[in-house]
């Protein structure tokens, strides 16, 4: 019994420094703004800058998805860490554009190396028969500490002086104190290897697979284009179009999709895989079009509940795609396929919301917004019909 209360114990403290990661990745979206005063850029250079995030998860996925499977979670999380604080202290110097990049694409390489490790290093450090629990320590850490980020950077922005400095200062110490407490908790890879043993993985989709996993990254692509857009161009949104300029709210609407994401997420237990992927996807259409209406009529209450509907869908999606093409897949092909759909779902906030940056200057932000709703939901329709047709199966 001791034994048990000090693995989730361990597994507790994994989630948090899991989540303080993930939530310095969310930190600058209501700052945004600021950066634009600060810099004089345009929203086209502001879908660019979020964008170089998932170009750094992307190649991490790609070139190095693996390397804590050889040289042990610790050390992988720790460099994770390492690049956090990097990404951190880029913002912190910030007097040109080139910083803003920079720290974006340090911040895309931590979550890159947290997202597979981190979850692995969860799972591994919970008892035996607790995996249920750990699946949503796991979730809970990785989209909560998404909404974290938003959340506290829009307050302290709002109600504490030296909002583009303060954040990072804040985030900085937590970084601190996450690498001091896993370097107290122990490696659960028991056969290392060096990492010169690391390869690149390439995309691989097996053809029994390719049925199932065509919907579901089609699923997973529009909830994370959903998800690139609210936090890139909401905030302005908000402030140019609902004359919010609290970014304290800011920061609380993009933190809401990414908690009704993670109750859609946990929601999959009680609905089932086969059932998920077809309500998720009626969930993102929702969301969707409460997100044209609120781009329409200029009203914040349909933005928030767009987030909360939209981020339900998304969580739903997401996980149902996840859980349906990793029981597709072939046991020694599942990491590769598991990676082709993460490397999907994240071009999903990078290539949609540089599209939407594009649109802005000659049609407006409401303008490119509903042709990016539309865009989507069109997407997200037929795979929701396809699934209604030929359902994943239940398992």
């Amino acid at each position: 019994m001791d034994g048990d209360r000090r693995r989730w114990r361990q597994c507790v403290l994994a989630g948090a420094v899991f989540a303080v990661c993930m939530a310095g990745t969310t930190l600058p979206t209501p700052l945004y703004g600021l950066y634009q005063e600060k810099f004089g850029f345009s929203e086209l250079v502001v879908t660019v800058v979020y964008a170089v995030y998932a170009f750094g998860v992307i190649g991490v996925l790609l070139l190095a998805g693996n390397a804590s499977d050889a040289v042990g979670r610790r050390p992988v999380l720790l460099a994770g860490l390492g690049f956090a604080a990097a990404s951190a202290v880029c913002f912190l110097c910030a007097d040109a554009m080139g910083w803003l990049y920079a720290g974006r694409l340090l911040s895309g390489l931590s979550a890159g190396l947290f997202t597979g490790a981190a979850t692995a290093y969860v799972m591994e450090l919970s008892p035996g028969d607790g995996s249920s629990r750990a699946t949503l320590v796991a979730t809970a850490a990785n989209m909560g500490g998404l909404g974290c980020g938003p959340l506290l950077a829009g307050i302290l922005a709002q109600y504490a002086p030296r909002p583009l400095q303060l954040p990072f200062v804040v985030h900085l110490a937590l970084v601190a104190v996450s690498a001091a407490v896993l370097l107290r908790l122990p490696e659960t890879v028991r056969e290392r290897r060096p990492l010169s043993t690391v390869r690149p993985q390439r995309p691989a989709l097996p053809s029994g697979v390719r049925a199932v996993f065509g919907p579901a990254a089609i699923a997973a692509f529009v909830g994370f284009a959903l998800f690139g857009v609210f936090t890139s161009v909401s905030p302005a949104f908000l402030a140019e179009s609902l004359d919010v300029h609290n970014r304290a709210v800011s920061g609380l609407v993009v933190a809401l999709a990414f908690f009704a994401s993670t109750a859609g997420q946990l929601a999959v237990g009680r609905v089932g895989v086969g059932r998920s992927l077809p309500l998720g996807c009626a969930g993102l259409l929702a969301g969707l079009a409460l997100l044209a209406g609120a781009l329409w009529w200029d009203q914040l209450s349909l933005v928030v509940l767009s987030a909360l509907v939209g981020g339900a869908g998304q969580g739903l999606a997401f996980r149902g795609a996840l859980s349906a093409v990793a029981a597709a897949s072939p046991a020694d092909r599942r990491a590769a396929v598991i990676s082709t759909l993460f490397v999907v779902a994240y071009t999903g906030i990078s290539v949609p919301v540089i599209g939407v940056g594009l649109l802005t200057g000659p049609m407006g932000l409401e303008g490119a917004g509903l042709v990016f709703i539309a865009c989507m939901a069109v997407l997200v329709a037929t795979a929701g019909v396809y699934l209604l047709r030929r359902p994943v199966p239940a398992s």
